[in-house]
């Protein structure tokens, strides 16, 4: 299968192992004399987390719901009972996700910015198309010239990459600015620490090297979604944009909507609802600005506080 492709033979014959003991259990369960039975269901998340992800490597599996553990006990004496030993039943007074910081890991993940030990970081972008990382050494400016500077910040960066690749499960292609590098060796030993970092991913990478742009282009295959779209919805403000128009512009925008509303319709005067940044504004910095509007229009304009209404958005009335 596809899905097996560049994996080691101890992962193949753990997951062979375990599908071997599933349809044995299949096959018991079909000698049962019950009319309706069902012989097989797709797991609970817990035990899909375990099936997944628990590998020799892990000394401790941590559980703080006793119907949870009991449920794991359970699963893993029947089909990977070499994890039986390594559950515990956490009971302590502290929640598990502050015990281990979980809470704080998780909005690291979805922050752009990772800050790197050596003072430096990393900007990650996610996209419809792509994934984009941009190293940069902020504060970090090392101990003897630049080109040791960079170096090193890149080095960092490759370990810091590939972690994030998989702790937010990063897919598809994935652009990485390194920070310019003259020196070919350098280069060359940057590229080689990110392919050491990503051969722990037990997803299938891809890494193309460095383009004439200088940039290294990589691929790492789509197994879910990202920990962004799991966790979090599009911005009701900017509409997933990342942005938001500015204060000043948005007086501008209602000043326009004034005089337009003005040549179309007949009124009195005008009220304006706006945000209360926007409506401080204008009854500030930009109260000269509409006054020479209601002088155009030859009318009154009022201003009125909305505290709901974000940024952006405003509603001119006519009066």
């Amino acid at each position: 299968r596809t899905a097996a492709e560049g994996v080691g033979e101890a992962e193949l014959a753990s997951d062979a192992a375990y599908l071997k003991r599933v349809w044995t259990k299949v096959m018991e369960r079909k000698k049962r004399p019950q009319t309706r039975y069902q012989l097989y269901g797709e797991l609970a998340l817990a035990q899909r987390v375990l099936r997944d992800f628990a590998d020799a490597e892990l000394d401790r599996i941590r559980v703080d719901s006793r119907l949870t553990y009991e449920a794991l006990l359970e699963f893993t004496s029947e089909y990977i009972p070499e994890m039986t030993s390594k559950l515990e039943h956490y009971t302590g007074r502290q929640p598990i996700f502050d015990l281990f910081d979980v809470e704080n890991e998780i909005q690291r993940a979805l922050e752009r910015k990772v800050e790197l030990k050596s003072g430096g970081y990393l900007i990650i972008d996610q996209t419809e198309a792509m994934t984009t990382v941009d190293i940069n050494t902020g504060a970090f400016v090392g101990h003897r010239n630049l080109d040791d500077t960079i170096f090193n910040t890149n080095i960092e960066a490759t370990q810091a990459i590939a972690r994030q690749l998989r702790l937010r499960n990063l897919g598809g292609i994935i652009i990485i600015d390194f920070i310019d590098m003259n020196n070919e060796d350098h280069r060359r030993r940057v590229l080689h620490s990110l392919e050491q970092a990503l051969s722990k991913d037990r997803v299938k990478t891809s890494v193309n090297g460095f383009s004439a742009l200088g940039l290294v282009e990589m691929t790492r295959k789509r197994t879910r979604e990202s920990i962004e779209h799991v966790l979090c919805n599009e911005c009701p403000t900017c509409h997933g944009r990342g942005t938001v128009k500015t204060v000043e512009t948005v007086c501008y925008e209602i000043m326009r909507e004034i005089v337009r509303v003005h040549h179309a319709y007949d009124s009195d005067r005008f009220l304006v609802y706006a945000s209360p940044a926007v409506a401080e504004a204008l009854k500030g910095e930009e109260s000269h600005s509409l006054a020479e509007v209601e002088i155009f229009v030859g009318k009154q304009v009022k201003v009125q506080i909305e505290p709901l209404y974000n940024q952006e958005q405003f509603d001119v009335v006519m009066m």
